[in-house]
């Protein structure tokens, strides 16, 4: 097969999608919709669900201890599962059999969730399920770069974030669906990721690996894996920074929705069914932001005031819910987080590629940018726990609402991105 890369037209040029391009990004949705409704589903719902289950009185606590161990091996996996993917040679390329072996391994490791009775338990299967999609996932966010031209990305990264967007959201309540059957549960979510990257591979075959030269293997170069400079690469660290800064903030409350409707709305325990409720509420202002502005930012060739505009939005939302603490104020403040959560992710990751220090290590780079994504994960648990206890839900709010507004600065650093 000719590869894909040789039939697309040079960046910079109008770039039509058709052909393997086109086929590539209609099945890039059920790819990533499978990844994420894991992560919409688990950590939001099933999680919650199942450490109030076995300790309600320490529920907080033991929520902020799984999801901290899970986000943690994250963060850890995804630079490595790139740097691997990167240096792969193989007749199926790089990035396949690992997409393939990691949803494969993720999907044992939900068979473990679905078996776990204990919080030690719950902790090793969810870090182990966190390793095994990060390994998947990194080498699929790899193929944008390597196959997509610069021109067609914010199209590329708004379809790839419509998805995530929609499986988060759906994931939620698939959750919802399966609180009082969570091993279905987890099954049936393991056996949607296996099939849809199964898919994906096949119907995409990337080109041999085999010839590709491979630059020799140093500890120090892999010690370097979690490392680039921000002097070396100053676009790169603000864009970098700026996703840090909206994650933590958007995370930091994003993973107590259950029992921010619980404790601080006073639904008690009909709360479960209103965490799918107000993702469907999200939906009506991310769905039209996504469709509207990665296109767009194609059209005009600016990133950073949608990135900038998005953030600050995320921000302001936050603030609804601190004036009306009700299940009303917490729909409202879903419908604008998620036009501006949308609006970021279709534009934020064809901004990230466009800062790429290197092109012969996309997927370890991108494993980075993924940091950004992956350690507000790690950190907002903790700290957002430690808020609560201290502060109160108010405080998260305020928090997450500072922290997102700072990020939204982050982006005016950026120089070689209009």
């Amino acid at each position: 097969m000719t590869g894909l890369a040789e039939a697309l037209p040079s960046p910079g040029e109008r770039t039509r999608i058709r052909g393997p391009l086109r086929r590539l990004l209609v099945t890039l949705v059920p790819a990533d919709f499978a990844l994420f409704a894991v992560y919409g589903a688990v950590p939001a719902v099933m999680l919650p669900v199942q450490v109030d289950a076995i300790d309600p009185a320490r529920k907080v606590a033991n929520l902020a201890l799984v999801t901290t161990i899970g986000a943690v091996a994250a963060l850890v996996a995804q630079p490595v599962a790139g740097t691997i993917s990167d240096r792969t040679r193989t007749r199926f390329g790089r990035r396949a059999p690992w997409i393939v072996l990691g949803a494969l391994a993720g999907g044992l490791s939900l068979t473990g969730l679905a078996l776990a009775n204990g919080i030690a338990q719950i902790a090793i299967a969810w870090a182990a399920a966190q390793v095994a999609y990060n390994f998947a996932q990194g080498p699929l966010t790899a193929i944008l770069p390597d196959r997509v031209p610069a021109r067609a990305l914010g199209t590329f990264a708004a379809v790839a974030g419509l998805a995530a967007m929609i499986a988060a959201i759906g994931g939620q309540g698939i959750g919802a669906a399966f609180a009082h059957h969570l091993g279905a549960g987890y099954v049936l979510l393991a056996g949607l990721a296996i099939s849809m990257l199964a898919l994906f591979v096949i119907v995409n075959p990337d080109q041999s690996s085999r010839g590709d030269q491979a630059r020799p293997f140093r500890l120090a170069d892999f010690a370097r894996t979690f490392w680039v400079s921000p002097v070396a690469h100053p676009d790169f660290f603000w864009a970098f920074t700026g996703r840090l800064l909206l994650y933590t903030g958007f995370f930091s409350v994003y993973g107590y929705d259950l029992y921010i409707l619980q404790d601080y709305v006073g639904l008690g325990g009909s709360a479960v069914k209103y965490v799918a409720v107000l993702g469907a509420m999200s939906l009506i202002g991310m769905l039209p932001a996504i469709a509207i502005c990665g296109p767009l930012s194609d059209r005009l060739g600016r990133r950073k005031i949608f990135v900038f505009t998005s953030s600050v939005l995320v921000g302001a939302a936050l603030l609804i819910p601190i004036a009306r603490p009700t299940l009303a104020g917490m729909m409202v403040m879903s419908v604008v987080a998620g036009a501006g959560f949308g609006a970021f992710q279709s534009v934020d990751q064809a901004l990230m590629t466009q800062v790429l220090p290197g092109s012969q290590t996309y997927a370890k780079d991108l494993g980075v940018v993924n940091i950004a994504a992956t350690l507000p994960q790690a950190l907002a648990p903790a700290v957002g726990g430690a808020v609560v206890v201290l502060l109160g839900y108010h405080g998260l709010f305020t928090i997450g609402l500072v922290l997102s507004v700072l990020g939204s600065f982050a982006v005016f650093f950026i120089r070689s991105v209009r």
